[in-house]
């Protein structure tokens, strides 16, 4: 199974610079697990205490995974997964 994980520039340096990569995983924890046997490092940013972390957003096609079970959310065969770090900030 191939899913296609968007990398943001923050995290490109666990992925030769790489925008995008290919990992397998019926699950979003699979995945991670996944691109982390091939990016070592990457679950570290992406992880934290058995959960996400609370900065990093990730999308499966679109939709936020905390509403659809978290690392448990289910994936597909061609399913395009966008890891975002949030943005903070506000009018100076």
């Amino acid at each position: 199974m191939a899913i296609e994980v968007r990398i943001p520039t923050i995290l490109r340096t666990y992925t030769d610079g790489e925008k995008a990569v290919t990992a397998d995983g019926a699950s979003l924890g699979a995945l991670i697990d996944s691109l982390e046997a091939d990016h070592p490092g990457i679950k570290e940013r992406l992880i934290e205490n058995g959960d996400l972390r609370r900065f990093i957003n990730i999308y499966v096609n679109d939709e936020d995974v905390r509403f659809m079970g978290g690392l448990e959310a289910e994936l597909s065969d061609g399913d395009q997964v966008v890891v975002l770090p949030a943005v903070a900030g506000g009018a100076a």
